[in-house]
């Protein structure tokens, strides 16, 4: 071997190592991404907006893949896991769903049945109520007699409230006694026999049914004296 090929044996040797090293550190620089990055799991992202309280669908989502250790201790990486759930408020599109946006929706217990009434959208509701949430049902009665004065009851403290409905333009019969209102909201409410007969009694003989929102905590009971009112009490 003359002097020529020895130095071509020499480059291509050296070319070759150089090769096998720029080959190590791209496999050193995988290896640390792979090690950053860590394995991949599944999530879900919102394809539009969802308001509060709306029951949730699969359809409303999109799966993702993202590395586990990007995503928070909440996220929710299992369809299943909306079945029968809620937003708790309006859910934004492009957003992650997290465990802590859903809360089951609210169910009838044991010895509870339905009842659905429309409340008159501006005196009743005002936007403030929600599922899950608990009202005093409120319901004024016109004296029959001249002997007797108007009154004003709660009717059912603490009602429970499952669904609120869509606004609806609503047209009373011309008998009824109360006044006609162009738009009503059906409100739902999970309660005993004796509490869902009042509250159809109400809603068919009174003059007007108000919900009153009761505050979260504390005692809210209401004393059977303060349950009844009559004008002629702040006399």
């Amino acid at each position: 071997m003359n002097s020529r090929q020895r130095r071509g044996v020499i480059l291509l040797v050296v070319s070759l190592l150089c090769a096998l090293g720029a080959f190590a550190g791209v496999l050193s620089v995988i290896r640390d991404a792979n090690a950053e990055v860590g394995p991949k799991v599944t999530a879900y992202r919102l394809k539009g907006d969802v308001e509060p309280y709306k029951e949730l669908d699969a359809e409303q989502f999109v799966k993702v893949s993202m590395p586990e250790r990007w995503l928070s201790e909440t996220a929710v990486t299992n369809l299943r896991e909306i079945r029968g759930k809620i937003a708790v408020t309006t859910l934004r599109k492009g957003s992650l769903l997290q465990d802590d946006m859903i809360v089951e929706r609210p169910r009838l217990e044991p010895g509870q049945q339905e009842i659905a009434i429309m409340i008159d959208a501006a005196t009743g509701v005002a936007g403030k109520i929600d599922p899950g949430a608990s009202v005093n049902i409120y319901a004024t009665f016109k004296a029959e007699d001249e002997g007797q004065r108007d009154q004003s009851r709660i009717i059912v403290a603490n009602a429970r409230v499952i669904d609120v409905g869509e606004l609806t333009p609503f047209d009373r019969d011309q008998d009824d006694r109360r006044r006609e209102d162009t738009e009503a909201v059906p409100i739902t409410f999970a309660l005993d026999t004796a509490d869902a007969q009042r509250v159809a009694y109400a809603e068919s003989f009174a003059t007007h049914v108000r919900l009153a929102l009761v505050g979260k905590g504390g005692d809210s009971a209401v004393p059977p004296s303060e349950r009844t009112y009559t004008l002629d009490k702040d006399k």
